[in-house]
């Protein structure tokens, strides 16, 4: 693990979650799985009362945006992502830590998922913009609406991920292959 990642991440999880978790979140501290670290970013996934959720936690400068699947965690103010810090401040090394992959370094179909996670959908927007491809160009160009590739978009944001994610991204990643501006 980056270890400059690590302290910063530590440092302002204690700063945002400066006490001990509630009831309500200690019983989900050490409960996560998948967990992972890219950067100063942290995901896992945890049984609720409702299903399995993906809970998340960025640093951003001073920042600290975080974000849960739940129905009351769209903003991060939920027992989750409380439960999240707690236990990344107590078992770090549980969250393995993804590598940025360069497109480049994707030499076979089993390296796609990992590019993938390490690139957002609205990243790869950006990227067709800036090669004068809008989102509505790309929309029409796969036969999805405006709204609904904005909704994938957004979704994302907060770990509600539509099923056609991936293949959307990939749709981006073949769109700036074949058309991008040489």
């Amino acid at each position: 693990m980056s270890t400059s990642d690590v302290r910063r991440l530590k440092s302002a999880l204690k700063k945002h979650w400066p006490s001990k978790p509630g009831y309500k979140a200690e019983r989900y501290v050490g409960q996560f799985f998948n967990a992972t670290r890219f950067g100063t970013k942290i995901a896992a996934e945890v049984v609720g009362n409702h299903g399995t959720y993906t809970v998340s936690i960025q640093i951003n400068q001073d920042q600290i945006t975080s974000v849960c699947s739940c129905y009351i965690g769209k903003h991060g103010y939920c027992h989750h992502c409380h439960a999240l810090a707690a236990t990344f401040l107590k078992q770090p090394n549980i969250f393995i830590e993804l590598k940025q992959r360069t497109l480049d370094e994707v030499v076979s179909v089993t390296d796609i998922p990992e590019y993938l996670r390490s690139v957002t959908l609205d990243d790869l927007i950006q990227q067709l913009k800036k090669q004068g491809i809008t989102q509505k160009a790309l929309a029409e160009s796969i036969g999805m609406s405006s709204q609904k590739l904005s909704a994938i978009k957004s979704s994302e944001k907060r770990n509600r991920y539509f099923h056609e994610l991936g293949a959307t991204k990939l749709a981006c990643l073949w769109v700036l292959e074949r058309f991008a501006k040489k």
